[in-house]
């Protein structure tokens, strides 16, 4: 148990969570000059002028090429609308020129769905089948409103009634933010349907967040409803009744 009443997190997961803040914060030591957001939200606006430009660059034009801009371009201004509306504190951190760097490394392995599709660095492809393009249309949509809804409750519910939120989006699922931007990001991965971006998202998922999951259920734990919100609400999916 911790001082707060809650339960420990898993060791490892502890460990890797004191790793990734370290990478992300104060990697390379020095003043804390900089903010996390203004280097996610850097990335994220930046997708969509950057899909195009290699569109441009490679003269690609196809099918596949306009839904993934229109896709991960538009995911990127909801990023921004959301910034602008409903904001996550914790990415106004103050952060070192390293760990800025750091961050900044980590989301444009993000970009590299988009080269591979566009460039012709995987050689000759056949183009995505229309079921495949309308399945990652229908699969992107839907995790986009789960992860804007559920972080949209979280940020208003918590502003006036502090403490677990076992209601709405997070009745049937602990994270539906998470969910969602897991669903989004496979709908990139299915339309370039190359190994890479699977390989980066399971590095993201297993490294990442898993790791935000264990620590935030580890600090949830100290609500007394904790235990029985756990037995009926899965982690990332519905449990069966």
């Amino acid at each position: 148990m911790t001082q707060n009443g809650g339960r420990r997190p898993h060791p490892l997961a502890a460990a890797i969570g004191r790793f990734n803040d370290h990478l992300s914060r104060d990697l390379g030591g020095g003043p804390r000059l900089l903010k996390t957001s203004w280097v996610i939200n850097l990335q994220k606006g930046g997708t969509a002028p950057f899909v195009a430009a290699l569109m441009l660059y490679y003269r690609n034009d196809s099918a596949a090429a306009w839904v993934y801009l229109a896709l991960h371009g538009s995911y990127g201004l909801c990023w921004l609308l959301k910034h602008l509306a409903f904001p996550d504190r914790s990415w106004d951190q103050r952060i070192t020129v390293g760990a800025a760097v750091a961050t900044a490394l980590l989301l444009a392995a993000y970009w590299s769905f988009p080269y591979l599709l566009i460039s012709d660095v995987l050689g000759p492809r056949p183009e995505p089948a229309p079921a495949l393009l309308g399945g990652a249309v229908a699969l992107h949509t839907l995790g986009v409103v789960l992860m804007m809804t559920a972080d949209c409750q979280k940020y208003f519910l918590l502003r006036t009634r502090p403490g677990l939120i076992d209601d709405g989006l997070f009745a049937r699922v602990r994270h539906p933010n998470y969910l969602g931007e897991m669903m989004l990001y496979s709908a990139y991965a299915l339309i370039v349907g190359h190994w890479i971006p699977w390989a980066v998202l399971l590095f993201v998922w297993s490294t990442l967040f898993s790791t935000n999951i264990l620590l935030k259920e580890a600090s949830m734990s100290r609500h007394p409803t904790w235990d029985a919100y756990r037995a009926r609400a899965g982690m990332l999916l519905p449990k069966p009744r």
